[in-house]
Order: C-alpha cells, then structure tokens, then sequence
C-alpha cells in the first residue's frame, strides 16, 4: 500500500488552492457581489418621507356627477338672444284671425309657441310696434306679459281696449356656443392591451394627443358640464386625467400669458420643464379645474357658477398617458404599465416582473445552485423635485409582515433586485462547496 508523504500531498494542495481560487472567482462573478464591491446610499423604506410617498388612488371616490349640474330655476328668466312668441290682437296679428302657432325646433323640450317670433335684443329689450323698447332682462314670462300690456293699455291714452288680446310664449331659448375637446377613449382597446404589454416588459400604449372636438349649441339652464360631457361621450373614465379644465373663452388673456411664460423661460433651466407644461401659469381667472376623484369625506371646493358654461367657453379633458415603472438587477429588465384603477404596491410589482428567484432554480457552475439563497433586497429609485432621486432600501422578507415596508410604486419608478452581503457570501459559501467540497468527498 503505497502512502502520501508530504513531497507528493504538497502539488495536491497546490491544486485544490487553485481549484478554490477559481471557484470563489468564478461564484463572485456569478452571484455579482454588487452589495459588497457596489454599496448604494440608500434609505430604508421606513423612514421614507410623506411628501416622497406615492398617494394612494384606490380609496378616492368618484365626484357626485350632480355636483356638474347646476340648478334649474322654477321659472325661465329671459335674457338676450332669447325669443318670444308676441300676439297682441290689432298690432301684431289680426282680430280677425287666429294667432299663429309656431312648433318647437327638433330636439327642444319646449312646448308649441303663440304668436310672432320676437327676439330679445343684446340689450335685454323687446322692440314692438308703437311703444319703446321694454326691458325683460331678468324677467318671468309671466312678468314680461304683465309689461308689455302696461305699455299697450296704460296711460291716458291706451293702445288698445280692454278686449284687446296680449299673449307671451317662449318660443326659442337662447343658446351658448361651447366647445368641449376630449382627448380620452381615443382608442377603444386601450385598457385591454395594458396587460399582455406588462406581461411582455414593454408597453406602447402612449397617446398621439390627437383629440376629439365638439362644438354645441347649449340651451340656457342646460348649459353646464354634465350635460356637455354626456352629449360627447359621458363621464370620463379611467383613460382620462382625474379633472376637467374649463377654459373660460371671455376671459383670455393670450398676451399676457405668453409674457408669464417668457420670463419663466428666462429665469429657469429651460430643460427642467416641457414647452407647455409650466406650473403655475394658467391664469386663476381664466382656468376653472374640477376635480373627478375625491379623498373620502373631501368636499371640491366648487361653486355653482364654475359649472355654468358661457358663449366661446372650452371645456378640455385631457388622456391620461400609460403610467410605467422599470425593472432591473435580478429582475426581468422591462418597463411595465401602472394600473390606473388601482395601486400596486412593491411585492406585486416584484410579481408582475416575472421574478424566478425560487431556491435552486438557477444552476451555476459544474451544475451546482448558484443561488441557493434567493435576493431580497429591493432597492426603488424615486425622481424627486430638483433633478434628484432617492434610493429607497425595502426587505423583501420584512415587507410580507410589515406593511410600512411595502411602498406604492409610482410613475417612473426604478425597482432593482439585488443580494444582500450576507446572501451573497451565503451563496458564495455554496459555490465553493459544490465545486470543491463535493469533488473532495468522493476522491
């Protein structure tokens, strides 16, 4: 039996050093060792201010589409561009003969009108025959009747007798020419494609900007949001940014926005913010924003005239773009589409990206596990104002107990996948055991 004396064990040991050496390298390379050579400061998830946190969008509710209506008086009240129907017996229209009967136009509510159209004019005036303009600005039909027969049979010496015969109908309501331009539901298969993308890491449901325009013709006490959306289409959806701006058409101020606009351009870093997107130039006056979605028990601050639409008024819902997020690291690179109906948090973030991080099921070198102890190290970029990010740092195994470690993603977030240094040394440890260790124990 021959025996190992130290002079032929020493080229073995020489051999097995090197054998480890190129192991370690080897597992190092595999597992990345990014938490040990590729430290990142970052912030517990925990600590994570308020103002950085995403806000949560599945507890709003929907606005009360009554608040978009306004009140409808108990009795029409006449002002200019409204028409009357004006019968009075002798001066307008024969004794002799019936008083006309004028139908409604196709698509009013209104009841068949009496007499001869009178318009009221811009100045709340009605111009009859024989008496000077009278005024019904703010008047009932009732109130404009009783008028109009003071002009005709008061003074000293009436126009007509008392048999004389006065009626007033309404016979046209005036109208408000608004515009309403809409921008959501620009594609019909819009929020059915939203899945399979994520599913493929790629999303290309963006928006052309193209929109949809409408011109109506509003009738007086019809002339309000709610009745504008739902003649061009209803209530935006989900596809829709939660508000609605009216662009108030008498009072543009072109001008002097442009003007803002410059002197934003001159002051500020001019790549910061996209031509058309500066904050806070809007003038107060001139843009009414109505939001769609509420914090429950959150009351919009909305009057009742901000509803009311007038003459060259423009009511703008604009499309809501694919919010996305990003994954990387040991997650299936791709950029995934947000849901817009509810919030994902980071576990089903990490779900949706298709993770296969389970205990062996990667192999590594010589058919060994190269990961054998899976990442649960999460680490979220956040955009933060000033051209800035956050590093956010969430443990995966402590986010499954503790729910302030499971943070809503937001719009452009990064997540990255990575090893802790324990798991990476753990990981490490096997490597070189199934590469070294094993081959030792059966020679």
């Amino acid at each position: 039996m021959i025996q190992s004396t130290p002079q032929t064990d020493r080229p073995q040991r020489t051999a097995m050093r090197i054998a480890l050496l190129l192991a370690v390298t080897i597992s190092m390379s595999m597992t990345g060792c990014t938490a040990l050579f590729s430290p990142l400061d970052t912030i517990p998830a925990a600590r994570l201010p308020e103002q950085f946190k995403a806000e949560p969008q599945a507890s709003k509710v929907p606005l009360n589409p009554a608040r978009l209506r306004q009140t409808r008086p108990e009795f029409y009240t006449l002002d200019s561009k409204d028409v009357l129907g004006v019968f009075i017996e002798g001066v307008l229209g024969s004794a002799d003969a019936p008083p006309p009967i004028q139908l409604a136009e196709p698509g009013s509510d209104l009841p068949p009108a009496i007499g001869f159209p009178v318009p009221v004019r811009e100045d709340g005036t009605l111009s009859l025959p024989s008496v000077k303009p009278i005024p019904v600005r703010g008047l009932t039909i009732k109130q404009a009747e009783e008028l109009i027969q003071r002009a005709y049979r008061g003074g000293a010496d009436p126009i007509l007798k008392e048999g004389g015969r006065i009626i007033v109908t309404l016979f046209r309501e005036r109208t408000y020419r608004v515009f309403v331009v809409r921008q959501d539901n620009s594609t019909s298969q819009r929020g059915s494609n939203l899945q399979g993308q994520g599913q493929r890491g790629q999303v290309t449901d963006r928006s052309d900007q193209s929109s949809r325009g409408f011109v109506l013709q509003m009738p007086a006490y019809k002339n309000d949001v709610l009745n504008a959306l739902l003649q061009t289409g209803g209530i935006p959806g989900v596809n829709a940014k939660p508000e609605i701006r009216i662009l108030r058409g008498n009072r543009f101020d072109n001008a002097r926005r442009d003007q803002r606009a410059s002197e934003f351009y001159r002051s500020a870093d001019p790549d910061q913010y996209a031509y058309g997107q500066v904050p806070n130039l809007d003038d107060d006056a001139n843009t009414i924003r109505i939001p769609l979605r509420l914090k429950p028990g959150e009351v919009p601050d909305l009057r009742a005239e901000d509803v009311i639409l007038r003459d060259g008024d423009v009511v703008y819902v604009d499309t809501r773009e694919t919010d996305v997020y990003y994954t990387s690291g040991l997650l299936r690179g791709g950029e995934f589409p947000l849901p817009r109906d509810y919030d994902l948090d980071v576990l089903a973030a990490v779900s949706l990206a298709g993770s296969g991080f389970a205990s062996g099921q990667q192999t590594g070198f010589l058919g060994g596990a190269a990961q054998n102890v899976p990442p649960t190290e999460l680490v979220v970029l956040r955009k933060i104002p000033g051209d800035r990010q956050l590093a956010i740092r969430i443990d995966l195994n402590d986010a499954i107990n503790d729910p302030r470690q499971r943070l809503l993603v937001k719009q452009g977030d990064t997540l990255i996948l990575r090893f802790k240094p324990q798991e990476e040394i753990l990981n490490l440890v096997s490597n070189v055991f199934f590469t070294f260790g094993v081959r030792r124990l059966f020679n």
